[in-house]
């Protein structure tokens, strides 16, 4: 460890390690810390019985940019994976995303116009009312079969609310694909490291001095004092002591399991949609890079609301939320020192392609600034 850096990074996720990279390909002396007793953040793997363990949800990189592709793919390699989720409502199974596997299940049908017609039908009573709230756009867009087999479930649970009390804008719009192609992402560029995500944080933060199971809040000044910049990826109204008041957030519990089968599900993520399943989806991790293990590990992802303590997933990016994080941003760009990152620093969610996106170009104009 040196006595001095030029740059403190505050969490070792994808978006810390990405700028560390960076920062020490330039020259610079990085020191990285995190709370956690591990590094790669929420894109933590592990691995267990043979297979690479997502221990925070299921983590699919996609994206339509070359440049972020040919960037990550320098330091591991990436499968041909393909994420096309089931949902499972009772004893029925659904493609996802909805496509026209999903509409013969639902109704039958076998050509796209077939599909469109049974769509229009199912929407016609609700088309024109302007929606008060999520159940009411979500009828609009895809009526009634749809919404009660793969919306409304699923997303009180992941909201902890019924559909009825949720505002209209989370769901602006329902993709509807009449083709036969389970394909959810719809970007060219997409799969799993082979050796697992945390093999590509390690190779991102080589060259940084790193301090796991370290709070930054635990000795602020003294870390502070370490380095001439701090990029700070935790929450922002942490950093601010809250003093206008709690971001809120969504948090998830995950309960994993090893099974002496060789294959639980035949997929990688099948959601549950209908609201007597406590948990949202059931992972099995060997399917992500077509594992095959003697054994399986399945995980089973429960939404929960977050409470301070608690570890923060998803920012509520409401109308109130986005208006208190306007305060926080706002000191924000007072500081000479101190600059933000990441889905916490930022508060709003980030594919994982996007936040490398985001973390090049504030290490890149942090040292092309230093260069002049």
């Amino acid at each position: 460890m040196n006595d001095r850096y030029d740059y403190l990074v505050v969490g070792a996720g994808l978006f810390g390690a990405v700028f560390a990279r960076e920062a020490t390909d330039a020259g610079k002396r990085v020191l990285v810390i995190d709370r956690r007793p591990h590094i790669a953040g929420n894109i933590y793997t592990e691995r267990v019985e043979g297979i690479e363990v997502h221990r925070y949800g299921a983590h699919i990189f996609h994206t339509s940019d070359r440049a972020v592709w040919d960037y990550v793919s320098r330091f591991v390699t990436f499968n041909r994976f393909t994420n096309a989720p089931l949902a499972r409502y009772g004893d029925e199974l659904y493609h996802l995303p909805f496509n026209m596997n999903t509409f013969h299940a639902l109704w039958g049908v076998v050509t796209p116009a077939e599909a469109k017609a049974k769509i229009e039908e199912a929407r016609a009573p609700y088309v024109g009312r302007e929606p008060r709230n999520l159940e009411e756009q979500a009828l609009a867009l895809v009526g009634e079969d749809i919404y009660t087999k793969l919306v409304k479930g699923y997303t009180e649970k992941q909201w902890g609310r019924p559909c009825r009390d949720l505002p209209a804008f989370i769901i602006r719009r329902l993709p509807l694909r009449f083709t036969y192609d389970d394909n959810y992402f719809s970007d060219p560029l997409q799969g799993i490291p082979e050796e697992g995500y945390t093999a590509l944080v390690e190779r991102l933060l080589d060259g940084s001095d790193v301090l796991l199971s370290t709070d930054y809040f635990s000795d602020r000044a003294a870390l502070d004092a370490k380095a001439d910049r701090v990029l700070f990826t935790g929450r922002i109204d942490e950093y601010y002591g809250a003093r206008f008041g709690l971001l809120a957030y969504r948090s998830l519990r995950f309960e994993s399991e090893t099974l002496d089968v060789p294959d639980y599900q035949g997929n990688a993520v099948v959601n549950y949609t209908s609201a007597d399943v406590p948990f949202t989806r059931i992972i099995e991790h060997k399917h992500f890079v077509f594992g095959k293990q003697e054994k399986t590990v399945i995980t089973r992802e429960y939404p929960a609301e977050w409470r301070e303590g608690d570890e923060p997933y998803y920012p509520v990016n409401d109308d109130e939320n986005n208006a208190l994080y306007a305060r926080y941003a706002a000191l924000a760009e007072k500081e000479e020192k101190v600059v933000f990152g990441g889905r916490l620093g930022l508060y709003r969610y980030l594919d994982m392609d996007k936040i490398v996106f985001e973390a090049l170009s504030l290490a890149r104009r942090f040292l092309g600034e230093e260069k002049r």
